[in-house]
């Protein structure tokens, strides 16, 4: 394919990503080697790939390719999440487009349903995946419900119980009335909105007088059962032991005196509401105060709410107001900015709302993972995400672990009786039989007296046993994979589920394997677009990623994604990136046909140029070997591309070939093409992380190769010396050609008219790679001397002055003109310089890093007016 004009991206990839498939170069298994193990992010199993997956599972990829090539025994484990609430809603609203309620089903059929549309579309998104060329081992995919994980979670949920960390509690808890469960607090998204403030009157029973109380919520007075002063406040002494009314639904009410109650905000009367608000409960409590429920379970108000029963809570709000103006009762409003709780989930305004829940006691389980992080056993890149690790840890509350959800994996809870404390906790309804019999002390229970509770656990329930449960190292603590495999290495992901599932991750690794998960986290930033907005499909501003690898390859969309994504900085993506990782495909692939093209002979010698420059890009290969190196280490795989990108770019397409390739219709001696393809397979080792269907096509094209020989479990460069000074004078020598190449330009010198090349004050000069710089600046002969040449052009670089004899083709007078017109510049630029440096206020008194720079603007116009002057000079002489 290497004589083909145009690099067939799509071709290349579906014939590797099968051969990669079919000779199995993806699987592992435990053996003699050091493993190297990813455990995926499972994506939910309604997910489609979007942009956030394209960069996360591009920066597994490089890790886990450049682990084989390391010779690691490479495991990099797919799977999906169950996603309780999104499959939920996404299986309610598929049947309710087919006329069917939630409600009317029993839970096996619905459950029928939901995994009739898990085995239907759950599979997607990892297919997805395979196109930008994740090497997963997809032999062992794993998902959230198959029988073995969710043994796992079943079993870890009694092992906690019987230890008295899960509990069943009667407390606030945040209720979705959009998806109808509750949510752990990590999971309510606070947000600022606009809102008004109500300013009502409670008449005072038995007297002419009112209490005006504020508040945001006047929908919830349905529910108010005291009105709270604080006992220390004169303005309502005479309301102590009194009664007032609810306006609208006419109850009386006590006055209770309560130190909670903040006398300088709003009117100092505070409305207490315990069954909807937290600090409310906590008064009803102490004051044993009536709960009055106003809510249904989808937030329209119940019997409690009168005449407002069965319309939602914000129509409520509005048309309760206009009630409450009409009686008499609302004094005025004001404009409020108010933090509101929002389901992370659906967007939801969470409702807070008293429930039985369970709970799992979070405290002590924290205090290894928080030291597992601070001790950097477990190390975050990039750090500065480790005070709110700490923060999180440090005022960890209880989990609320249970979901009024059908979907999920149902809490082995089993009642027998009705009082609160009758039921037990069992692996099965068989254990929970004799359990029941022991705790009830009766022998008439039956499996049919039990019923399980209706509740599943929380989806991270499961998945924070992933990197144990996919080793299935939780029913089986000692087999060989989970010893082998566990603790994992690294683990990407997105800092948004740092607590969600990170934390916890490491709370399970040391609760049930006393060991950490992984022993690093790399956090990805977010993918924005140019206008710094997070990608979503509302806005609109997030490409189909399927469009953009058929528009640009896989390789050329994963080098896009990685050219500005540095570990925990936000991704300002545009679709430029992926052009240019497209043009660097390319580029690659011309290298290759420029190689292939060549004509060998074993008649031709080695060229001096072609010596000094395999010599020169060796050094610098393994040099940048050092840097890839450190670069990988640290986790700067923005660094390493870029690092892996300049060298192909410029040492090797730009330099090197330059300087090996034979003259127009010469052919190349065939040891020089030799050591360019041996050097091509070392750079296509380099490359593979980032770009493996190009690297992997080049390779295989180069010569034929059995399936063990294949690039994708080939053997990373060996590291060897390099020679820093051989670097440094080719450097050097680069900026010469550069220098010649711009003195062509500017003086219209075509490149096919050889020139001399005299140099001035060359002890700082290696004459190491002058071959090299006839070969690239068409010089036909350079010398050495320590007089500056009369009746030639120059230029400088660094202490060095190079001079060109002038050209006939040159207008002398243009010139003379030109090189005037930049000396007269410089020498008023050098004068205002002097001027701001001969000024003592400005150099007494500026920051030395301003007057140094000063300085250095001086004589950096100083020497060019010197040279300026010498070029003028040699002109008139011409």
């Amino acid at each position: 394919m290497a004589q083909e004009g145009k690099y067939k991206a799509k071709q290349v990839e579906e014939k590797w990503y099968q051969y990669w498939m079919e000779q199995n170069y993806f699987h592992s298994e435990v053996d003699h080697r050091v493993p190297y193990t990813i455990v995926i992010p499972p994506p939910n199993v309604t997910g489609v790939l979007h942009m956030g997956h394209m960069l996360n599972n591009t920066l597994q990829d490089v890790l886990i390719r450049r682990a084989r090539l390391k010779g690691f025994n490479a495991c990099w484990v797919p799977g999906t999440d169950h996603a309780s609430i999104a499959t939920e809603a996404k299986v309610v609203a598929k049947l309710k487009s087919e006329g069917i309620d939630k409600s009317d089903l029993t839970r096996e059929v619905f459950l029928e349903h939901a995994w009739e549309w898990t085995h239907k579309h759950g599979g997607i998104i990892l297919e997805q995946l395979k196109k930008l060329g994740a090497s997963c081992d997809w032999e062992r995919t794993k998902f959230t419900m198959d029988p073995d994980l969710s043994e796992s979670v079943i079993q870890v949920f009694v092992e906690l119980y019987n230890k008295g960390l899960i509990y069943r509690g009667y407390r606030m808890v945040n209720w979705d009335p959009e998806a109808q469960t509750t949510l752990s607090d990590e999971e309510v998204i606070h947000q600022e909105r606009q809102g008004k403030l109500y300013y009502i009157n409670y008449p005072v029973e038995g007297s002419s007088e009112q209490v005006m109380i504020a508040t945001t919520r006047p929908e919830t007075i349905m529910g108010d059962s005291a009105i709270c002063i604080h006992p220390e406040d004169p303005r309502y002494t005479h309301l102590k032991g009194k009664q007032v009314r609810v306006p609208i639904s006419d109850r009386l009410i006590p006055v209770i005196e309560d130190a909670y109650v903040a006398m300088e905000f709003g009117t100092g009367c505070l409305k207490v509401t315990p069954a909807h608000d937290e600090n409310d409960k906590v008064l009803g409590e102490t004051h044993q105060l009536e709960v009055i429920d106003i809510f249904n379970d989808d937030a329209t108000l119940n019997q409690h709410g009168l005449h407002y029963e069965g319309m939602d809570r914000f129509a409520v709000r509005k048309a309760i107001a206009e009630e409450l103006e009409a009686k008499g009762f609302l004094v005025k409003t004001e404009e409020h900015l108010n933090k509101v709780g929002t389901s992370e989930r659906t967007g939801a305004v969470i409702e807070p709302k008293l429930s039985d829940q369970w709970f799992l006691k979070m405290k002590d389980l924290a205090a290894p993972a928080l030291d597992a992080v601070l001790n950097k056993d477990v190390a975050l890149v990039p750090e500065k995400f480790v005070n709110t690790y700490r923060h999180w840890m440090e005022n960890v509350r209880d989990w609320n672990i249970s979901r009024q959800l059908w979907w999920g994996h149902q809490i082995p809870a089993y009642y027998y009786g009705t009082g609160r404390e009758d039921f037990v906790v069992a692996a099965s309804k068989e254990e929970a039989l004799v359990l029941a019999h022991a705790k009830s002390g009766r022998t008439d229970v039956t499996l049919n007296d039990l019923s399980q509770d209706p509740d599943a656990l929380d989806t991270w329930f499961s998945s924070w046993l992933w990197p144990i449960s996919v080793f299935d190292g939780i029913r089986s603590p000692d087999n060989p994979e989970i010893n082998y495999y566990y603790p994992t290495n690294d683990l990407v992901t997105a800092p948004e589920i740092l607590f969600f599932w990170v934390a916890r991750m490491i709370v399970a690794g040391y609760a049930f394997r006393d060991e950490k998960p992984f022993n690093n986290v790399y956090l990805t930033g977010i993918v924005r677009d140019k206008q710094r907005r997070k990608m979503s499909k509302s806005l609109g501003n997030s490409p189909d990623p399927l469009v953009l690898i058929d528009q640009y390859g896989a390789d050329g969309v994963r080098v896009g994604m990685l050219l500005s994504s540095p570990a925990g900085n936000d991704l300002m993506f545009d679709e430029d990136l992926c052009q240019q990782g497209s043009a660097f495909v390319n580029k690659i692939w011309n290298a290759y046909r420029l190689i292939s093209g060549w004509t060998i002979s074993d008649e031709v010698g080695v060229s001096e140029s072609a010596q000094q420059a395999i010599g020169w890009y060796r050094n610098k290969f393994q040099l940048t070997l050092v840097e890839l190196e450190g670069n990988y280490d640290q986790y700067r795989i923005s660094d390493a591309l870029m690092t892996t990108y300049k060298l192909i770019w410029d040492d090797f397409c730009s330099w090197l070939l330059e300087m090996v390739k034979p003259d127009y219709g010469q052919p190349m001696a065939r040891e020089t093409h030799q050591d360019i393809v041996q050097i091509l397979e070392e750079n296509l080792k380099v490359l593979h992380p980032f770009v493996p269907f190009i690297s992997e096509e080049i390779w295989q094209d180069l010569r034929p190769r059995t399936k063990d020989e294949a690039l994708i479990i080939a053997q990373w460069p060996k590291a060897t010396a390099y020679d820093a000074q051989v670097i440094a004078d080719f450097d050097l020598a680069a900026e010469v050609v550069s220098g010649i190449r711009t003195l062509r330009k500017n003086k219209n010198i075509p490149f096919k008219e050889s020139i001399t090349l005299t140099v001035n004050n060359a002890e700082n000069f290696s004459k190491n790679f002058d071959a090299a710089i006839a070969k690239l600046g068409h010089v036909s002969e350079i010398n050495y001397s320590d007089q500056a040449a009369e009746g030639a052009m120059s230029f400088r670089v660094k202490s060095n002055e190079y001079f060109v004899p002038f050209s006939g083709a040159i207008d002398m007078d243009a010139e003379r003109s030109k090189i005037q017109e930049e000396l007269n510049y410089t020498r008023g630029f050098l004068k205002s310089v002097q001027g701001k440096l001969g000024n003592d206020r400005f150099v007494s008194g500026a920051p030395e890093a301003v007057v140094a720079a000063e300085r250095k603007k001086a004589a950096d116009a100083l020497a060019k007016i010197e040279t300026l002057e010498a070029s003028l000079a040699a002109l008139n002489q011409a």
